[in-house]
């Protein structure tokens, strides 16, 4: 026997006319991305003005196959971030600033180009590392870095 617990919801979803039939046309589509007709489906259905049909989290999850988790999450962008942000992905959130800026990356792709140290036949990614802090181009850089700036820029 399923418990369903009856929270008092602190995001409510009230979809003005416009935005339903934004929805609906966006569902109706032939061409569009998966991820937005789900937010857009889980709106309507959240929906608690009187055209919508105001399904609970747990009948939304069983519905569309996510979890509650991603209801709330739904609920919650278009409360405090607007509509349009309750129907695309949630921009990713860098927490490493980069390494390097583009003319340092630019400085590196040079020294790489150009002819290799004596008594080496070639560039490798430790002297690489060792020159861009030599030359004072950085204060400090490890070879894994500029492989992947590397690898990046091929």
């Amino acid at each position: 026997m399923r418990v369903e617990y009856l929270m008092p919801k602190k995001y409510i979803v009230r979809l003005s006319s416009e935005e339903r039939v934004y929805l609906e046309d966006l569902i109706k589509k032939g061409k569009v991305a998966a991820h937005k007709r789900l937010h857009g489906e889980i709106l309507l259905k959240a929906d608690v003005s009187e055209e919508g049909p105001s399904w609970t989290d747990l009948k939304i999850k069983e519905a569309f196959n996510v979890t509650v988790q991603t209801v709330e999450r739904i609920r919650k962008r278009l409360v405090k971030e607007g509509f349009q942000a309750a129907i695309n992905r949630a921009k990713p959130i860098r927490l490493k600033p980069r390494k390097l800026d583009g003319e340092q990356e630019a400085q590196l792709l040079a020294l790489s180009c150009s002819k290799a140290p004596l008594g080496q036949a070639r560039w490798n990614l430790r002297l690489l590392a060792n020159k861009m802090v030599e030359l004072e181009y950085v204060d400090t850089i490890s070879h894994e870095t500029v492989r992947q700036i590397l690898k990046k820029t091929k």
